[in-house]
């Protein structure tokens, strides 16, 4: 009876104990700067309860079972683990992270600790993308990750990027592959502030990808809710008005007419404007062009998590109106995602992640000959802009004018066009640990879109011009896109004797993307006017007899097969071993299979017992890399023939329109492979503040898939819907130097700054172009010249190629010595300038062209600065590029349309010039591409500059708000350059032809106010 009563009370006893709950509050603290910490995550492991440190680094946590733990968390610090049984006051200190060498990153199908990493990786954060502020993605990796370059093909809203890691390599598809938490995605699509982190893989690293690696891969990670953390809600808004960088220093009315009665002139003619007075400066048709534009952003996100699940989720609006056509270039972006993490069973955790874009665009002509920009430039200042009856002027369709350049703000209102995209991407991951050290993942990766665009062709008269439409027409069409990947791979990691390491990883990958388009046409739109343009209100037929329309549909498939090995001894001796094998659709059965290879080794030389580490040299690693990647970006069934061309044959004596064989095929086409070597050095100093990377590289890519090869007439090339072949038809490499350095330093409780550089050099070099000229021409200059791009062996990808220029002729006796340049088109004279007989055969014709000019960059360079100093914050980001060129071609040469200021520096008798040439009516051969055209466009860069302010939290959580954020920021500040024209970064993105201005429509400087709100 006693020991049944001691074992109630016992019980009894126990049971009080076991429900004693406790309560834990203090302060968290830096441990190095004694600083308090807000925003500390203070979590019980196993249960929901959980809380962040306020503004003072102090919490509470009530209600603890005892014998739990309490785990402090925070980014950039260790983690810090306790013990409650009893209530406590704690005072926690917590320790940063030696320079982040244990932060962990993805490396894909899988992850390594920065310490261990054997490749050429760099990361951006999100707190560089959040800094930054762009409006796309892509443009947070400019000027922030060595060897990585953003070109913008225009500044209108929505318009694309083109991301190019160590430089051009190819002349087809040079962009990297994107692959969002684990699937195959398009980066452009994202809302910035959905980003964690992206990763670039810039060498053998990527090897694991195979055949879509060959152009560096960039793995992005999105934001996801913590384990154990409180729901937290954010807000972000920002508001702001845009505005152009830049407008070209035209003539006024007065200096038009006085330059222009100089050139007729010179030509023999009558003066145009025998009275010059009066015409003032005339209209400035830039500034009635460009305009201000607005442009708004909202982002809510929600996200937190239990100790079993986790969960996000957010959702973004931009839209953008356009510096150029204001609401007919606007563009409008909503984004919705929704993630979750969760563990079903102590085995089984499952990932998804969704994501739905729905974008909206509309867009004017904004590059090249015809657009806007060109109209803007070349419309004389004398003409207005509305007639005496109110309507729209007409530019003149004397041969003086040409009949391509209009009135720009009639082109602006006459445009009518609308793209719609929705897109519903994302995947579902779920990971399976089968034993200690083994786990399967099995991932499904999924695009779906749906794209209709319309375009209105409005019966318009321009007084006889190109652009004038006699019948009116709308066009519409539909485009359906998908794509899935579906990877199965097994992960096993074990340690043995103490000092060996290893992690093997291997799995299959299915990829398949399919879809279709429709196309047609209508006319005859009612009343001519944007509201009835619709296919089925249109009444008319083609000229044919009926209704213009097309279609396509595709689908290609991709097989692979891929394993890793990892090993390293002691953690300082490391090696990879990758191989990955490929068959895809687009190659014949004879060529469908490659294996792509990759070894990458370290070695943590501060590891080593004779290195002697102190507070001034902490880390030093050693690696090198070597692999073979591939490339299959062409286009679909390059290998077999298809009957997509059209037609004329002959029957029962009439001619008839048939089907005909369209692009030729290649049944021998093959892999294109990039032969990637990097040797780097990761070292840090000053007790891990500052952090350095240089890496060496070479890049070798051979057997290029370049299409449109010239071939023979006969064979059809030239009928509708056909063309030349795509062949494996040269080589490229590129090779450089990369280094960069990061520091950062706390200077008091109240100050800390940090700053990052980092520098390029890139040498491009054609190896071989296997065709029956040896080159290979793109791009295009003024109207019916010669090709001024080329690739040629011996040369950079995409030189310029023309005549090399020798000042002016000054007199006639100068013009009698030289070698003969009527081949040119006219015979010289005085103020003429002067070519160069390169091949000293006493004559100026095409066989004297030669290398005047090179697109790509000698090197580029990234800066960056940060200061915070108590609640406020400061930073500026930069970017440069030095030594590349450009050709100046957005002047149209005839006499009558209007120029840069730069020609009243012209010729106009002996000694007056030597630099711009005379002006005339009469025939010359000026306007011939030459360096004349080609311009340095080396360029400083003030990417951004932000301004904010976060309040005191004493007061923020006055009203319920654990964060509130004012900001200020310019982003495209100022660029310092030398070039004549609107955008010296822009590109059209054509490996051949890339570096030709056609007016590019220039980035605009953005002023914006914003606001962070956290609940």
């Amino acid at each position: 009876m006693k020991s049944k009563l001691l074992l109630i009370v016992f019980m009894l006893f126990s049971s009080f104990a076991f429900s004693q709950v406790y309560e834990v509050s203090g302060t968290v603290i830096d441990a190095t700067t004694g600083s308090p910490l807000p925003g500390v995550n203070v979590s019980v492991k196993s249960q929901n309860l959980s809380t962040s440190t306020d503004f003072d680094g102090k919490f509470k946590l009530t209600k603890i079972p005892t014998g739990s733990s309490v785990v402090f968390s925070y980014v950039g610090y260790k983690d810090y683990e306790i013990k409650v049984y009893k209530n406590e006051t704690l005072s926690i200190k917590l320790t940063e992270e030696s320079n982040k060498l244990n932060e962990v990153i993805v490396i894909g199908y899988g992850s390594k600790k920065k310490q261990d990493v054997t490749g050429a990786v760099s990361v951006v954060s999100a707190k560089t993308i959040e800094e930054l502020k762009p409006f796309k993605v892509e443009q947070a990796l400019q000027g922030t990750v060595s060897g990585v370059t953003i070109t913008q093909q225009s500044g209108a809203p929505g318009a694309g990027l083109d991301i190019r890691i160590r430089g051009i390599a190819t002349n087809g598809n040079n962009a990297p592959l994107a692959i969002i938490d684990g699937y195959q995605g398009d980066l452009s699509l994202l809302n910035p502030d959905d980003v964690e982190s992206i990763t670039v893989l810039k060498d053998a690293q990527a090897a694991i990808y195979g055949t879509i690696g060959a152009n560096g891969v960039l793995l992005i990670t999105t934001k996801t809710g913590k384990r154990n953390s409180m729901t937290k809600v954010s807000y972000n808004t920002y508001s702001g008005m845009q505005e152009t960088t830049r407008k070209l220093s035209l003539l006024n009315a007065t200096e038009y007419a006085l330059l222009l009665n100089e050139s007729y002139a010179n030509g023999g003619q009558a003066l145009p404007y025998p009275n010059v007075s009066g015409l003032g400066k005339g209209t400035d048709w830039q500034n009635k062009v460009f305009s201000k534009a607005p442009v708004v952003n909202h982002d809510f996100s929600i996200m937190g998590g239990s100790d079993k699940i986790s969960y996000t989720f957010s959702a973004s609006d931009l839209y953008q109106e356009g510096i150029i056509g204001g609401a007919k270039s606007d563009f409008k972006r909503n984004t919705a995602r929704l993630g979750l993490n969760a563990d079903l069973s102590d085995k089984f955790k499952l990932q998804t992640n969704i994501i739905y874009t729905y974008i909206d665009r509309d867009a004017v002509n904004d590059s090249g000959l015809g657009s806007v920009l060109f109209n803007a430039i070349n419309t004389p200042s004398t003409l207005p802009v509305y007639d005496t009856n109110g309507d729209y002027t007409l530019v003149p369709s004397s041969p003086g004018f040409g009949i391509e350049v209009i009135n720009p703000l009639a082109q602006v209102d006459n445009t009518y066009n609308d793209y719609k995209l929705k897109k519903l991407s994302g995947t579902f991951s779920v990971d399976y640990n089968v034993v200690k050290d083994l786990k399967f993942t099995g991932r499904m990766g999924f695009n779906s879109s749906n794209s209709r665009g319309k375009t209105f062709a409005k019966a318009v008269s321009y007084g006889g011009k190109v652009f004038d439409v006699t019948r009116n027409s709308v066009s519409q069409n539909t485009i359906e896109d998908n794509n899935y990947t579906f990877d199965f791979f097994a992960e096993y990691k074990h340690k043995f004797l103490e000092n060996h390491n290893f992690k093997a990883t291997i799995g299959t990958t299915v990829y398949k993307e399919y879809g279709n388009g429709l196309f047609a046409t209508g006319f005859d739109v009612p009343n001519n006017i944007w509201e009835n343009a619709d296919i089925a209100l249109a009444i008319g037929t083609s000229p044919n007899g009926g209704r213009d329309v097309g279609s396509y549909a595709y689908d290609e498939r991709r097989l692979s097969y891929f394993g890793r090995l990892e090993y390293d001894f002691k953690e300082k001796y490391l090696l990879s071993l990758a191989i990955r094998r490929d068959a895809s659709t687009k190659f014949g059965p004879d060529n469908r299979v490659a294996i792509f290879p990759s070894i990458t080794a370290g070695w943590k030389i501060s590891d080593e017992s004779f290195f002697k580490k102190s507070k001034y040299f902490n880390f030093l690693k050693l690696r090198a890399s070597y692999g073979i990647l591939g490339n299959d970006q062409i286009r679909n069934n390059g290998y077999v023939g298809s009957l997509s061309g059209e037609g004329t044959y002959v029957f029962n004596g009439s001619i008839v329109n048939g089907t005909a064989v369209g692009v030729l095929p290649n049944p021998k086409l093959q892999w294109e492979e990039a032969k990637k070597f990097d040797v780097g050095l990761d070292a840090n100093f000053l007790n891990n503040k500052l952090e350095t990377v240089i890496d060496y590289f070479i890049d070798t890519r051979d057997k290029l898939l370049i299409g449109n090869i010239p071939v023979s007439g006969i064979t059809g090339v030239y009928a509708p819907g056909s063309g030349s072949p795509t062949i494996n038809a040269g080589s490229v490499r590129n090779s450089g130097l990369e280094f960069s350095f990061n520091y950062k330093q706390t200077v008091s409780d109240n100050f800390r700054f940090s700053l990052g550089y980092n520098i390029t050099t890139i040498k491009n070099e054609v190896l071989s172009v296997n065709n029956s000229t040896g080159f290979l021409e793109g791009g295009a200059f003024g109207v019916g010249q010669l090709a001024p791009s080329r690739m040629e062996a011996g040369q950079p990808l995409g030189f310029f190629y023309g005549y090399q220029t020798d000042g002016i002729f000054q007199n006639q006796a100068e013009v009698d010595a030289h070698p003969s340049q009527i081949a040119l088109g006219a015979n010289a004279v005085p103020g003429d300038i002067r070519f160069k007989d390169l091949n000293n055969d006493g004559v100026i014709n095409a066989s004297d062209r030669t290398n005047i000019g090179d697109p790509i960059p000698d090197l580029t360079m990234g800066f960056n600065l940060s200061l915070n100093y108590k609640g406020f914050d400061f930073v500026t980001y930069a970017f440069a590029s030095i030594g590349n060129d450009m050709v100046r071609n957005y002047e149209r040469a005839l006499s009558d349309v209007n120029k840069l200021n730069y020609v009243l520096g012209r010729w106009t008798g002996e000694g007056t010039s030597n630099t711009v040439p005379r002006v005339t009516t009469a025939a010359s051969s000026n306007n011939v591409f030459s360096d004349y055209f080609v311009e340095d466009a080396s360029f400083l860069r003030i990417q951004n500059v932000q301004l904010g302010y976060t309040l005191n939290n004493k007061f923020s959580e006055k009203i319920g708000i654990t964060k509130l954020r004012l900001y200020t920021s310019v982003n495209n500040l100022y660029t310092f350059t030398k070039y004549r024209g609107f955008d010296p970064s822009a590109s059209s993105g054509s490996p051949i032809g890339g570096g030709i201005d056609y007016g590019f429509y220039p980035t605009p400087r953005t002023y914006i106010v914003g606001l962070n709100i956290n609940f």
